[in-house]
């Protein structure tokens, strides 16, 4: 059993990276003993010129993917709590035609989760380790511009930038994030994926800036196996994340208002 009421940060096989049914999933998350599921895989684009981006689904799958989870919600009803959204980056050249397109779905909400500082074909996946702080500085700027919008429920893997330059230049650009979010009442996602693989987050010095400024955290699974909910190693993820957390005297959230 999991130490956790919610989770709003799962994908599925839909993005080429994940592995399992939509059904497993729910039934790991119900054996996991979880109240609230959500499910947010990443987003598809309307790309211009027939630029196909491998690590999400395509916008002709948006159909089974709400299709599927919502016939789920309402088989595992009154066992566990479905909830349906997207993880998306926030383009703006793509924006409105994003919107749109997913007006047409019963999408409750939107996780923030920018891989890139521009679109995925104009820029490398910022989990490269990169010491261009003017990049750094780019990519927060998108990030609290994405916040400010209103758009999302919360910042997943806030701290995914791998930046390895002065630490200085990080912890800045941290702040302005964690400030930005701290205005906007939203939360700043403690990823248990990044914790149970030993990634280069959560990072120390991106919750040192969260502490400063006085930032509620939420732990996300963030998902890609059925496993990651029932494991030894998800229990250790999730125990790590609260104590991490605990570590910088950090706020955790047991779950969001949809």
């Amino acid at each position: 059993m999991l130490d956790l009421v919610s989770n709003y940060h799962t994908h599925t096989y839909r993005c080429h990276h994940a592995k399992g049914s939509d059904r497993e999933f729910v039934e790991a998350a119900v054996s996991a003993g979880l109240k609230t599921l959500g499910f947010s895989d990443h987003a598809p684009f309307p790309y211009k010129n027939g630029y196909v981006s491998k690590p999400r689904m395509a916008l002709s799958e948006l159909g089974d993917y709400f299709a599927s989870i919502c016939a789920l919600r309402d088989e595992f009803a009154g066992k566990i709590d479905i909830h349906i959204g997207l993880e998306a980056e926030y383009y703006v050249a793509l924006w409105p035609e994003f919107k749109a397109i997913i007006a047409d779905y019963p999408c409750e909400y939107l996780l923030l989760g920018h891989h890139y500082y521009s679109l995925d074909e104009q820029s490398s996946y910022l989990g490269v380790a990169f010491d261009d702080a003017k990049l750094l500085e780019l990519y927060t700027d998108q990030v609290v511009a994405a916040i400010e919008s209103g758009d999302f429920l919360y910042v997943a893997h806030p701290d995914i930038a791998n930046f390895t330059g002065s630490e200085k230049a990080y912890s800045e650009q941290a702040r302005r994030i964690c400030r930005a979010a701290k205005a906007a009442g939203m939360p700043l996602e403690v990823n248990a994926l990044g914790m149970r693989e030993l990634r280069w987050y959560p990072r120390g010095l991106f919750f040192e800036a969260a502490a400063e400024e006085g930032n509620d955290l939420i732990i996300g699974v963030d998902a890609h196996h059925p496993k990651h909910f029932t494991d030894e190693e998800a229990e250790t993820a999730i125990k790590d994340c609260r104590d991490f957390a605990d570590s910088f005297g950090l706020k955790l959230l047991d779950s969001m208002p949809l």
